[in-house]
């Protein structure tokens, strides 16, 4: 299997916070073509309840890949990048990120299996505020194509 496989059920540790900033949002959002003046206007963030403007729902993936990065770049980990098709991604949001907030990720690699000679990664990323609010649980689906692939 391309992959180690004992490293199912490991848990990375937190990485720095990542700064989540009002540009980085107002880009985001407008690559996407999501024009809400939630992710926009501070103003109408603001009368929404919000204290910033807020993220699009994707915008967790950003923060989901700088921490997956620690599992994919373990060399113990044994995972050839140029070999991985990433499979799938879910999301499932307890609260906005937001401009200012500071959010830090803790990686855990769920599961890791052969199939078909190539290997099927699930990974989970809890972002969450430096303070302990949760924000975002994002879960991936990777493949990793065998040597035969």
């Amino acid at each position: 299997m391309p992959v180690n496989a004992s490293f199912e059920g490991r848990t990375y540790p937190p990485g720095a916070p990542y700064q989540v900033g009002r540009e980085h949002i107002r880009d985001f959002a407008q690559v996407l073509g999501a024009h809400s003046p939630l992710h926009h206007d501070v103003e109408a963030a603001r009368a929404a309840g919000h204290r910033d403007v807020i993220a699009p729902p994707t915008f967790a993936v950003v923060l989901a890949q700088r921490v997956e990065a620690q599992f994919i770049a373990d060399p113990q980990a044994q995972i050839d990048f140029t070999r991985v098709v990433h499979g799938e991604e879910k999301f499932t949001h307890h609260a906005p990120l937001t401009a200012g907030d500071e959010v830090v990720g803790t990686l855990h690699v769920d599961r890791v299996r052969e199939v078909a000679g190539n290997a099927m990664v699930t990974t989970r990323v809890e972002l969450a505020t430096t303070d302990g609010q949760p924000r975002t649980t994002v879960t991936s689906s990777l493949i990793v194509r065998g040597a035969d692939s």
